[in-house]
């Protein structure tokens, strides 16, 4: 005696379920899209930088700052360096490691290892923005976020994906597999 096989339809989603899940994969996607374009626009702006004119500088002056906030935070320490360097004919000075300044830390010995990269009288190079002779940097920023991007790229494909396949689902199951509660006993 054999069985015949029993097949039973997968449940239709509610409408509701549909839609929260749309929501979810966009959520998804916006949230991968914002940071790809965060990603993107860090990439462009150290691409930029890294076309700007390379001219020799020399390290005028170089101390470590220290600042207390309150008395239950601690100490951070800031390397204030100033540099001058030859531009357009110009002699000019800066005072920039990065793009966004000298940052402060909380460990000493960091902010000790950031001065003696830059000890005073050393000769090296820094990067001038053509549009604003006047702006230096040490170093330009880094061109790891276009490496990157690919990551937050998933977010995005996955997201759409999801809402996409919510909306399209029509309760049957994908191509080659058997609908859920099918059972085949054949022969005993």
């Amino acid at each position: 005696m054999s069985a015949s096989p029993v097949t039973t339809p997968p449940p239709r989603p509610s409408a509701g379920g549909r839609w929260f899940l749309v929501a979810i994969g966009l959520c998804t996607a916006l949230l991968g899209a914002l940071f790809v374009w965060l990603m993107a626009r860090s990439y462009l702006r150290a691409k930029a930088m890294h076309a700007w004119p390379e001219v020799e500088c020399v390290i005028l002056s170089n101390e470590i700052r220290e600042r207390l906030h309150d008395p239950q935070s601690p100490r951070e320490y800031q390397v204030e360096v100033v540099y001058g360097y030859e531009f357009q004919n110009e002699a000019r000075t800066g005072d920039r490691m990065t793009l966004r300044g000298n940052p402060w830390t909380s460990k000493r010995n960091l902010a000790e290892k950031r001065a003696a990269a830059y000890p005073t009288g050393t000769r090296t190079t820094c990067r001038v923005d053509p549009a604003d002779p006047d702006f230096a940097v040490l170093k330009p920023d880094s061109l790891a976020p276009g490496y990157s991007i690919w990551f937050p790229a998933l977010f995005v494909i996955g997201g759409l994906g999801m809402a996409v396949r919510a909306l399209a689902w029509r309760g049957h199951p994908p191509a080659g597999r058997s609908p859920v509660g099918t059972t085949d006993s054949g022969n005993h």
